[in-house]
């Protein structure tokens, strides 16, 4: 063995972006474990799943017209992949600073808006901020999703029109 071959004492890669989407599909296209997730007709539902290389991993059951409001995932790079029904992504197309500022103007042409149906997903990079809806006002929507490295914090923001505003920080400990 030289010592550039891999070492069995070697601490396994973290997962990458691709790595959570792949897992997020596959886990999406299980339908034991889909069809194991409760559903309430007023909220979301959600169970926690063994991610890739300690990646923290989510099935959600989203209600007729739930959302998650805007938000970022703390630094965390993530993937989803919708398993039932369709969610739609609004994201933004720039990356935010991540300190330093309470309302930002943004510019006319940062908006994104992706439909993902059952089978497709995403992933994305650590600065990410965006929504997700599911725009259906009769059917749930399922869906995975994977963070890595494991949600630090999540900081939600209001949005009104090309304004958007930090509200809050939540930890782990309030999830």
């Amino acid at each position: 063995m030289s010592l550039t071959d891999a070492s069995p004492f070697a601490a396994p890669a973290a997962p990458t972006a691709p790595d959570l989407l792949d897992f997020a599909r596959r886990a999406a296209a299980d339908r034991a474990l889909v069809a194991r997730l409760p559903l309430d007709p007023r909220g979301r539902t959600w169970v926690r799943l063994e991610g890739p290389g300690g990646a923290e991993a989510w099935l959600i059951g989203w209600p007729p017209g739930a959302e998650t409001g805007w938000h970022d995932h703390g630094g965390s790079q993530g993937a989803f992949a919708t398993a039932v029904g369709e969610l739609a992504e609004e994201s933004l197309a720039v990356p935010l600073p991540t300190r330093g500022w309470r309302s930002l103007e943004l510019a006319d042409d940062v908006d994104r808006t992706r439909h993902l149906p059952a089978g497709r997903g995403r992933a994305f990079g650590p600065h990410h901020v965006h929504q997700v809806v599911n725009a259906s006002d009769q059917d749930h929507a399922i869906s995975v999703h994977a963070y890595y490295p494991p949600l630090p914090l999540i900081r939600r923001y209001s949005r009104s029109d090309r304004v958007l505003r930090l509200e809050t920080v939540e930890r782990p400990e309030s999830w």
